[in-house]
Order: structure tokens, then sequence, then C-alpha cells
């Protein structure tokens, strides 16, 4: 009954925001909303009542039809409501806010959300609660990679990041304004960014944070679909465009690394995939580098080959873990 009143205020507070921003408080200023205000705030407003309904327990029954989640479960439920106001707010903020008003990131910034995100994901899974460290890493997924594990995870970060500059090209193509946009707007947010320290924070955080939350403590709960929606959801600095496409696409990929072997690989992968955007890959080295990806790309096919059985089991073994609705997932 906490958690069902918990939930219910959680979406209380976000519908209540919306409403006194449309009635006039200006709780969030005329420079980040534009003339946008009312679509906005509309949808802030959509977003609470959608996640209030999801409080209610035959909507989550129906919803665990579809989702790997219990019912059941306060913590399961409380997390589906969170995740909803999320995914909602962050839409909105996408659709309706100008990609200009981005301020530049620092290094402070970038670490203290990121921590914030495995705070949330530690504290989600219980950690000293109902996990000790050890339980706590193993329902994370965190385990000590086997070789072709790390073999995988850059072949992939390889292949991610070719898809990466085809869908940035596509976009300069097919919607110009909005992939300059977007153009100005990643430069100026990761400007200060933009030295060895910087890519090294914004490869680490992000790849070890984001992949422990949503592969690691969102993605058994709620599959890898809707995880991978909440995961592109929160890069707001992509608007509605191609480039929030590409990162679903490599959010998915993610997802099945995850799922086929641990998080500790899809971890591995995104810091790679991080690092080879943050590095761009020089034209003199591009030959050089497609040679190792290509090799790289053959050792993981034989490696998946010769592992496929094991892959398949771990696969089937989380599935069931999950589908069993364990009371300490």
């Amino acid at each position: 009954m906490a958690i069902d009143v918990l939930a219910g205020v959680s979406a209380g507070i976000t519908f209540l925001v919306g409403a006194l921003d449309l009635a006039g408080a200006s709780l969030f200023p005329a420079s980040l909303v534009g003339q946008n205000r009312t679509p906005f705030d509309v949808g802030w407003m959509a977003t609470a009542l959608i996640a209030a309904v999801l409080a209610y327990k035959p909507v989550r029954e129906r919803i665990s039809r579809i989702l790997p989640l219990d019912p059941d479960n306060p913590v399961h439920a409380f997390a589906l409501v969170l995740a909803v106001i999320l995914f909602g707010t962050q839409i909105t903020s996408s659709a309706f806010i100008s990609l200009s008003v981005a301020a530049p990131l620092t290094l402070a910034d970038v670490i203290a959300e990121q921590v914030s995100l495995l705070v949330l994901a530690l504290a989600g899974i219980g950690l000293f609660i109902r996990r000790d460290f050890r339980e706590s890493a193993s329902r994370l997924g965190l385990v000590l990679p086997a070789w072709w594990h790390v073999v995988l995870a850059i072949a992939a970060a390889g292949v991610f990041y070719v898809f990466s500059q085809g869908m940035t090209w596509l976009s300069h193509t097919l919607t110009p304004d909005v992939a300059r946009q977007v153009d100005t707007s990643t430069q100026r947010l990761f400007a200060s960014l933009n030295n060895p320290v910087g890519i090294a924070v914004l490869a680490l955080a992000p790849g070890i944070c984001e992949e422990i939350l949503f592969r690691g403590a969102l993605q058994p709960r709620i599959g890898i679909l809707a995880t991978a929606l909440l995961f592109a959801s929160v890069h707001t600095q992509y608007a509605l465009s191609l480039d929030t496409l590409a990162v679903l696409v490599i959010a998915i990929g993610l997802g099945f690394i995850r799922k086929y072997t641990n998080t500790t690989t899809s971890s591995l992968c995104h810091i790679s995939y991080n690092l080879l955007v943050g590095i761009e890959v020089a034209s003199s080295l591009m030959a050089g580098a497609i040679a190792i990806e290509a090799l790289l790309i053959v050792v993981t096919v034989y490696a998946v080959w010769t592992n496929r059985g094991r892959m398949t089991a771990a696969g089937e073994a989380l599935t069931t873990r999950v589908g069993g609705h364990e009371n300490n997932e």
C-alpha cells in the first residue's frame, strides 16, 4: 500500500508541476520552453496520468503479459512508474525544448549525472538492503569477462560506430536543418570536454554507469526494447532526429549483448564506442582500423559459434529467472 501511495504521489507531483506551469507559475524559464509552454506542460501532465494508471495493479497485470515484471512486486511497480515518468518527460523535452538552449557540460556535471544513475541502480536492486555486494554484482550481470567477451565488445563497438556514422550521413542528407542543429548543440554541449581527460570521462562514466542502470538493473525487469526506448529518451541532445534512432538501434544491440553474455561485456562495448566517437578515426588510420575491425569480427564470429550453446543457455537462464518473478529480482 505504501508503494502504491508513493507511486501515486510521484505521478501527482509530476502532474502538478505541469499544471502549475500551464496556469502561469512559470516553473520552467521562458528561455527553455519559449513558445512551446502549453504543449510542453500538457506532455508532463499526460505522462503523469499514464504513470498513475500503471500504479493500478490490474493494469500492471496486463503489462506483465508483455514485460517481464511481477505485478505483485512493489519494487517492480514503483520502478515501472518512475520509468514512465522519466521516459515521458524526456520525450516531451526532446520535442518541445530548443536545442540551442543547451548549456556546456563540465566534468563535474558528467560525473554527478552518471553517479546518480549508478546510485539509482544500486538502490533499485537493494544493495546492502536485500543483497550483499556479491549478490548485487550477480543480479546486475557484472562478472569477469572471458577473452572472447572482450573481442566481441570491441568488434561490436566498431560496427556500432560505422552504423552511427552512416546514420549521421543520412541525417545530413535527408534532414539537413535538424542535423545542423544537432551538430551545433552537441559541439556546444561538449565543448569544454574536447580534451584527453574529457574524452576519457565521457567514455568511462556513461559506459559504466548507464550500462549498470539500463542493461544491468532495468533490462531484466522491462525487457530489451523498453529499456532501449528509455535509454534513447535520455539522450535529449539529439532531439527527435535520425541520431536518436541510431541511439535506439545501438541500445537494442547492447541489450542483446547483455542478454547473451553479461553487463560487463555491454559496458566494455559502450566504453569502446564512446572512445571511438570521442577520438574519431583519422583518415590516415582508416585502412588499418578497417583491417583490425575485420579481424575482430572474424574472431568474434568464431567465438560466438563455438560458444553458441553457452550463450543460448545464459539467455534462457536469464529469461527463466525473470519469467519466474523471483522475489529477489
